[in-house]
């Protein structure tokens, strides 16, 4: 893919395509957008699914989301009425190459721990005064 090609530039500043990668790549974006990638859910499904989102935070996200075009929210009006949130078309694609990046990364976490690992040790023997292993 060439950026030159491309009619906004995620690099500019003020580019719209900014704030919307910022949205959609954000911890609970992406993991809301994994869990409605699933199939339609409620507030409280999603809840449990991305486990460690606060209320606040899971509402905030499925504002974004709406307002920026990859999730819709659907008012249900039986007693007692409930909400359903599930992905737009445009969400459904976006989603699909954010859970591959997810895979990716899954795939190669043995790597990153290791590396984590090596970075602290080195950090560790840099702090005490020890010479790093060459």
């Amino acid at each position: 893919m060439s950026f030159e090609d491309l009619a906004y530039d995620v690099f500019q500043k003020r580019c719209p395509s900014r704030s919307a990668l910022e949205h959609v790549t954000g911890k609970w974006a992406v993991l809301v957008l994994g869990a409605l990638a699933q199939g339609p859910a409620r507030f409280g499904a999603l809840r449990r699914r991305v486990d460690g989102v606060s209320e606040k935070m899971l509402s905030q996200t499925l504002q974004t989301l709406e307002r920026d075009g990859f999730v819709h929210r659907e008012v249900h009006r039986p007693i007692p009425p409930h909400v359903e949130y599930s992905l737009t078309p445009l969400g459904r694609d976006t989603a699909v190459h954010l859970m591959a990046l997810v895979g990716f990364l899954e795939e190669r976490m043995d790597e990153v721990v290791q590396a984590r690992a090596d970075h602290d040790r080195r950090d560790g023997k840099a702090a005490a005064g020890m010479p790093e292993a060459q």
